[in-house]
């Protein structure tokens, strides 16, 4: 199973900001520290405010930052957000297209192991993956320390 890039990026800047807690950073910031597109970063925090992971304050002095504790933020539920379409097009809201649909077995193979995946997601937060703040922060805080 492959992530789309879009959940890999919300899943850095949450790491990004959540290594540094308290602290605001620009979108600007968390590009060139992972050395990825503003363009595409700015979707994605666009993305996380939306859906109450970060608060963007705009303006001079604004910047972005986790809008709640790091243990409030569930790793399962980032990845659903973000990844929200089907795995195969059987699972869709249509049922697809496929001609072996009314007798498959493999929909619910691949059923079990989605919710087996997401399970395993579940059991951490933001917190758990950035316990290792001064390691993250030697890492992706290069930039700032030039």
């Amino acid at each position: 199973m492959n992530l789309t890039t879009f959940t890999d990026y919300s899943l850095r800047v949450l790491m990004y900001l959540g290594a540094q807690p308290g602290r605001r950073s620009t979108i600007a910031e968390i590009a060139g520290s992972f050395g990825v597109s503003e363009h595409h970063l700015t979707k994605v925090v666009h993305f996380l405010g939306k859906n109450g992971w970060l608060a963007n304050v705009r303006g001079r002095g604004g910047g972005l930052e986790l809008a709640m504790a790091p243990a409030g933020i569930r790793i399962g539920d980032v990845v659903r957000q973000t990844e929200g379409g089907p795995i195969v097009e059987c699972f869709g809201k249509t049922g697809g297209n496929c001609t072996i649909s009314p007798c498959c077995q493999l929909a619910g193979v691949l059923s079990e192991a989605v919710n087996a995946f997401h399970a395993v997601l579940d059991r951490y937060t933001l917190a758990d993956i950035v316990a290792n703040r001064e390691e993250l922060a030697t890492v992706m805080f290069l930039q700032r320390r030039a």
